[in-house]
């Protein structure tokens, strides 16, 4: 009862035309709530008691404002003063702000439909396996001649493993499907490393380290062939100035 008290509609101007002819004609405790809102004198309001269009609604199906609408000069119609007719264009509460409700794409519609159509054919598939496997047990028992007893608790035996092995396979199909999305982490990029005093510059190319060699101001000759013959090779090296002595002479 109090939130239909405190419950407001829109005071649409075609809704203050019907109303204007009934302050002489209403109850007074019923007019004194209604004047207010024809008021000229005041601001025009912008919306108006849901309880007090009730109350109104009431008056007009009695005998005495049925009497009171007729005997009026227009001969006003005492329909027009239902609650339907009253609230026909307005707006309920257009002061009050509702929560905000999301309103989901077509497109996730048609995958939630997908999804559904999925876990319905899971559904049917796991039965008919449960179905098949009992029956084809019921059918190989009875092929070795065996007895119904023994026929139909082998048949439930193999039934029951493959409904509690359907049951598991479903259980984790349909905890992925509900699961959260796959993120895939990339690397960052690597940024150069700063040089400070003393220090050469480090940067990291494909994973590999490279390091850029400080200039020292002296500038160093072509390695030879004799120097780059490795000290544990001795006799290589005097090969090679041999033949060389005997190109200069």
């Amino acid at each position: 009862m109090s939130s239909e008290s405190e419950l407001t509609v829109s005071l649409e101007p075609h809704l203050v035309d019907v109303l204007k002819p009934l302050p002489h004609l209403l109850p007074a405790s019923i007019s004194s709530r209604l004047s207010p809102f024809l008021s000229d004198d005041s601001l025009p309001a912008s919306t108006i008691p849901y309880a007090l269009l009730s109350a109104i609604s009431s008056w007009s199906r009695s005998a005495e404002g049925t009497r009171a609408l007729q005997e009026h000069s227009t001969s006003l119609k005492p329909s027009d003063y239902s609650m339907i007719a009253l609230l026909a264009g307005t707006r309920t509460s257009p002061d009050k702000k509702f929560p905000h409700i999301p309103v989901r794409s077509p497109l996730e519609d048609a995958q939630r439909e997908v999804s559904d159509r999925r876990a319905v054919v899971a559904i049917v598939n796991a039965l008919l396996s449960i179905g098949g496997s009992g029956a084809a047990t019921w059918w190989a028992a009875g092929r070795l001649a065996w007895k119904d007893e023994w026929k139909v608790l082998f048949a439930l035996l193999v039934a029951t493993v493959v409904a509690i092995s359907e049951a598991i396979l479903y259980m984790i199909w349909d905890a992925r499907r509900s699961g959260r999305p796959l993120i895939v982490r990339t690397k960052p990029p690597v940024q150069p490393a700063k040089k400070t005093d003393g220090d050469t510059p480090v940067a990291e190319e494909g994973g590999l380290e490279v390091k850029a060699v400080a200039s020292t101001g002296t500038s160093t000759a072509t390695p030879t062939l004799e120097d780059r013959i490795q000290p544990h090779q001795p006799h290589i090296r005097e090969r090679g100035l041999a033949v060389k002595l005997d190109v200069e002479e």
